[in-house]
C-alpha cells in the first residue's frame, strides 16, 4: 500500500484537468509503475482470451482496446520526458525497459488465442451494427496482429520476438548518442574579431551560453540548430564556418564509443529480416502497406519528378553564389559551408531582403497570440494560459483550449527553449489521447515541444522566419490531436499514416506569412509598429530563393531513407561508403548534403519515419491544395472552407482512409501544380 499511495501513476491523478502530476514524479516512480502497468494489461488480455463465450466486436475488440490504461499513462510521461527533458536515471532505464516492453507488446499480438478471436470477428466483417469507424478500428487490430507475426510458425515467431527485442534496444542507443555527442561538442571563441559578421542578437546569446559553461569573457557556439544555423549564415571567418559545419554532419561519426555507423548497420538488417519473415520483400514494402502511398513506385515516381524540376535551380543557386563570392575576391569554390553564408549575401542583393532584420517583428510571445487568432477565426477556438499547474519543466507554458459554446477542446503544453536535457528539433506528441468514454468525449492532453535560443538580457525571444514557420507546423499538428472526435484511441488525432498526419500541420504553414496575418502579430517588440508592407512585399518577392537547396537536400535524404529499407537482410553495408554511393547516383552536387547525414538520421533510425521521411512532401501535395481551396473563396479564412476541413479532416482522425478524407473536404484528389508554384519550381 505505501508503495501505491507514494507513487502518483498507481493513483488516479489529484490534478488540475487530471494532467500529469509532473512536481510528484521521481525517476524510481517509473519502473513499478511501468511493471504494474504491464501486469494489469496482461490480465486483462488474459481475461479476454480465455471468455468462453462466442468472440464479438464488444468482448474482444472494444475490450482489448480498453486494455493498458496504466501502462499508457506511465509510457506517456516517460517517453516524453525522455525526449523533452532525459536525464541519467530516465536514460539507464530506457535502455532497460525497451527490450521488456517489446516483449510485453509481444506477448499479446503473438497470443494465438487472443488472436484466433480476432480473425474470427474479421472473418464476418459484414456483421450488422459495425459502422465505419468501427470496421475501420477491427481492420486495424487484425492487421496488428498480422503485421506482428501471429501467422508465423512458432520457430519463426521466436525469431521476430528476438529481432523486436534487439530493434527496442538499438533505437535507444541511436537517440542518445546523438543527443550526448551534440551536446557534447562547442566552438570556443575568445578573440571577437573571429565573430565578425554576427548579428549582435547572437553574439548575446553566444555569450549567454559561454557564461553559462563557467567561461565569462568568451563565446560559445554548439551544434544545436539556434546556434549552429545562424553561424553558418552570418560568420565572415570561413575557417570557422568549416570547422563547425563539418563538426555538425559528422555527428556519431567518429569510430568511437558514440558512433552511430553499426547501429545503422544491425536496425537496416533486422529491420529486413523481419520484413522477409512477413513475406514482404523488404521493410520499405512493409511500412508502404499501411501508407496513402502504397508502393514505393508511386512515391519515387512523386521524388523524380520533384528532383528533376529541383536539381536544375539548385545548381543554378549555386552558380549565383560562386558568382558572388568571386566578385568579392573568393578565389575559392563555393563549398558545402558557404552555402548558407552566400545564399544570405545573395538574397539580400537579388531581393534586398535581410532576414535578420525581421526578427525584431517576429517576438516569440506575438507569434504565439497571433497563431491564437488565426486559430479562432477558422476554429472559434480560445487559448487561456493555467499558470497552477503541474508542468515538467519551468519553460513549459499551460493552456486550457476551449470552444466557441465554452465547452473544454484539451489541455496544451508548449515547450519552446533548447537545453542539453532535449532532443533536437520540432515536434508535437500527447499525454493523453482523445476519446469517447461513456457517451463523454475525453479531452486530449496535447504538447509542442521547440528548440529555440532562450531570451539574454532584457531582450525578449525573437525569432527567425523559419522558427515562425515552424512554430505554425507544430501547431497544425496540436489542433490535428486537440481537435479529434472519435470513439477510439487508436484511430483518435494524429493517428493516421505517416504521408497524411503532415497535411494537418504543413497547412498550418500557409498562415504564417499571409499579409492579413503578419499585420496579427507581426508588431516591433520596441515601438509596437506593425510589419511595413514593404517588408511583407520583400519577404514574399524572396520566398522561393533557394527553395532549389531545400528541395533537393530534403530530397536526397527522402531518398537515402528509402535505399536503406530496400536492402535485403544479408546485405552488409557500410554506412558512409553506401551514402555516398546514392548520392553520387543521384547526381547531388558537392555543395549539399542530405538534410539529414546517415549517422544523425533521427527520424528513421530512432523516429518513426523509417521508409516515411517523404511523407513530408507527399503531404505537401495535399496541404498546398488544400490551402488553395481557402484562397479560391477570395477569404483564407473562409467558414465553410475551415468547417470542412475541419469536420472532414481535423476530427476525423484514422477513422477513413486518407485519400477518402481529402475527397470528402475537397472533392477531388490534389494537383500537383500547386506544390511546384509554392517552391518556385513550376515551369514558366
Amino acid at each position: 500500500m505505501s508503495q501505491q499511495a507514494n507513487n502518483p501513476f498507481l493513483t488516479p491523478y489529484n490534478t488540475p484537468l487530471q494532467v500529469p502530476p509532473f512536481d510528484q514524479v521521481e525517476p524510481e516512480h517509473f519502473l513499478p509503475a511501468f511493471e504494474q502497468g504491464m501486469a494489469e494489461q496482461q490480465r486483462s488480455i488474459e481475461a479476454i482470451h480465455s471468455n468462453e463465450a462466442e468472440p464479438t466486436f464488444e468482448n474482444t475488440i472494444i475490450a482489448l482496446e480498453r486494455t493498458g490504461e496504466l501502462l499508457n499513462k506511465v509510457s506517456s510521461v516517460f517517453f516524453n520526458l525522455a525526449s523533452a527533458h532525459t536525464n541519467p536515471e530516465i536514460e539507464a532505464l530506457s535502455k532497460e525497459i525497451a527490450p521488456r516492453l517489446s516483449k510485453h507488446s509481444d506477448d499479446i499480438f503473438l497470443n494465438p488465442a487472443l488472436f484466433q478471436r480476432v480473425q474470427k470477428i474479421n472473418d464476418a466483417l459484414d456483421t450488422p451494427g459495425l459502422d465505419a469507424a468501427k470496421k475501420r478500428l477491427l481492420e486495424k487490430t487484425y492487421k496488428a496482429f498480422v503485421r506482428s507475426g501471429a501467422n508465423l510458425s512458432d520457430a519463426d515467431q521466436a525469431e521476430m520476438r528476438d529481432i523486436n527485442k534487439q530493434l527496442s534496444v538499438l533505437t535507444v542507443r541511436f537517440a542518445q548518442n546523438l543527443l550526448a555527442e551534440t551536446n557534447k561538442y562547442e566552438l570556443l571563441i575568445h578573440d571577437e574579431a573571429q565573430l565578425a559578421g554576427l548579428p549582435e542578437s547572437i553574439k548575446a546569446n553566444a555569450a549567454q551560453l559561454a557564461r553559462e559553461a563557467g567561461k565569462e569573457g568568451s563565446w560559445k557556439f554548439t551544434l544545436h540548430q539556434p546556434s549552429v544555423m545562424p553561424f553558418l549564415q552570418y560568420a565572415e571567418n570561413r575557417a570557422l564556418r568549416e570547422e563547425i559545419y563539418n563538426a555538425y554532419i559528422t555527428r556519431c561519426n567518429h569510430d568511437d564509443e558514440l558512433d552511430n555507423k553499426e547501429i545503422i548497420v544491425q536496425i537496416t538488417s533486422l529491420r529486413a529480416k523481419r520484413a522477409s519473415l512477413l513475406g514482404y520483400s523488404d521493410h520499405a514494402e512493409y511500412v508502404l502497406e499501411e501508407s496513402m502511398a502504397k508502393r514505393i513506385l508511386n512515391v519515387l515516381d512523386l521524388l523524380d519528378r520533384i528532383w528533376d524540376a529541383a536539381l536544375p535551380v539548385a545548381k543554378s543557386e549555386a552558380l549565383q553564389m560562386q558568382e558572388l563570392m568571386n566578385k568579392e575576391g573568393d578565389a575559392n569554390e563555393l563549398e558545402a559551408w558557404d552555402w548558407f553564408y552566400y545564399a544570405d549575401k545573395v538574397r539580400k542583393e537579388k531581393y534586398n531582403y535581410d532576414s535578420e532584420s525581421l526578427k525584431p517583428y517576429f517576438q516569440l510571445a506575438n507569434v504565439r497570440d497571433g497563431i491564437f487568432k488565426v486559430v479562432q477565426n477558422l476554429y472559434g477556438l480560445t487559448f487561456t494560459e493555467i499558470r497552477d499547474i503541474p508542468k515538467y519543466h519551468e519553460d513549459v507554458m499551460a493552456y486550457e483550449v476551449r470552444e466557441a459554446n465554452g465547452d473544454l477542446t484539451g489541455i496544451f503544453y508548449m515547450d519552446f527553449f533548447t537545453r542539453n536535457s532535449k532532443r533536437g528539433g520540432a515536434w508535437m506528441t500527447s499525454y493523453r489521447k482523445q476519446s469517447i468514454k461513456d457517451g463523454q468525449r475525453v479531452a486530449p492532453i496535447v504538447s509542442i515541444v521547440c528548440n529555440y535560443a532562450k531570451p539574454t538580457g532584457e531582450h525578449p525571444v525573437l525569432l527567425t522566419a523559419e522558427e515562425v514557420e515552424t512554430f505554425f507546423h507544430e501547431f497544425g499538428h496540436a489542433l490535428h490531436g486537440l481537435l479529434s472526435n472519435v470513439e477510439f484511441e487508436t484511430l483518435s488525432g494524429t493517428s493516421v499514416p505517416r504521408d497524411f498526419v503532415e497535411l494537418p500541420s504543413q497547412i498550418m504553414e500557409h498562415w504564417a506569412f499571409e499579409p492579413e496575418v503578419l499585420k496579427f502579430y507581426a508588431k516591433h517588440y520596441q515601438t509596437g509598429e506593425t510589419i511595413p508592407d514593404e517588408a511583407i512585399a520583400k519577404m514574399k518577392n524572396a520566398s522561393k530563393f533557394n527553395q532549389g537547396f531545400a528541395t533537393v537536400e530534403y530530397l536526397a535524404a527522402s531518398r537515402l531513407d528509402l535505399y536503406y529499407h530496400i536492402l535485403w537482410p544479408e546485405k552488409r553495408i557500410e554506412p558512409n561508403t553506401f551514402e555516398q554511393g546514392w548520392m553520387q547516383d543521384m547526381g547531388l552536387i558537392k555543395q549539399i548534403a542530405p538534410r539529414y547525414r546517415s549517422t544523425y538520421f533521427q527520424h528513421i533510425f530512432a523516429g518513426g519515419y523509417s521508409a516515411g521521411y517523404y511523407s513530408y512532401i507527399w503531404s505537401e501535395l495535399l496541404d498546398s491544395d488544400a490551402f488553395a481551396a481557402f484562397k479560391e473563396t477570395g477569404n483564407i479564412f473562409d467558414p465553410a472552407t475551415a468547417l470542412s476541413f475541419r469536420k472532414n479532416i481535423l476530427e476525423k482522425g484514422g477513422t477513413e482512409e486518407p485519400a477518402a478524407l481529402y475527397k470528402s473536404f475537397r472533392g477531388k484528389m490534389p494537383d500537383e501544380k500547386y506544390l511546384l508554384e509554392n517552391r518556385g519550381l513550376a515551369k514558366a
